[in-house]
């Protein structure tokens, strides 16, 4: 499955039910494609993984219709405590997105860097 590159975990230092998962997503993703991610992501969800990037950066495009799929997914995760962010979205991309009437639905990060670092940032004791 060639939309699915790498995943990759990394342990948060405080705690392992803090770890964010990475996704690295790649080529042009129809409906098809962005059904399998949804059910990888539903998988996830039931291992127990709460914070999940999905990097778009490698992606030239993507049917507008997996978007309200995606949509729900982010709502499932929600409801257990965590989130899913999207990061390398271009501006294409996010203009799909926006089409579908996701916009409001996700955090965009550019990089997946600044995305994961958001879930540390929601993880910070504010003194």
């Amino acid at each position: 499955m060639n939309q699915v590159s790498e995943a990759r975990r990394t342990l948060a230092a405080d705690a392992s039910s803090d770890r964010v998962e990475t996704v690295l997503l790649e080529g042009e993703l129809g409906e098809r494609e962005l059904s399998q991610v949804c059910e990888e992501l539903a998988r996830r969800l039931q291992r127990g993984v709460r914070q999940v990037v999905l990097d778009f950066s490698e992606v030239a495009h993507l049917d507008y219709r997996g978007v309200r799929p995606l949509m729900a997914r982010s709502e499932s995760f929600r409801r257990a405590g965590g989130d899913l962010k999207l990061a390398g979205l271009s501006p294409y991309l996010a203009a799909i997105f926006r089409a579908a009437g996701a916009h409001d639905r996700f955090e965009m990060y550019p990089h997946m860097n600044d995305a994961r670092a958001a879930f540390a940032l929601m993880r910070a004791p504010f003194v």
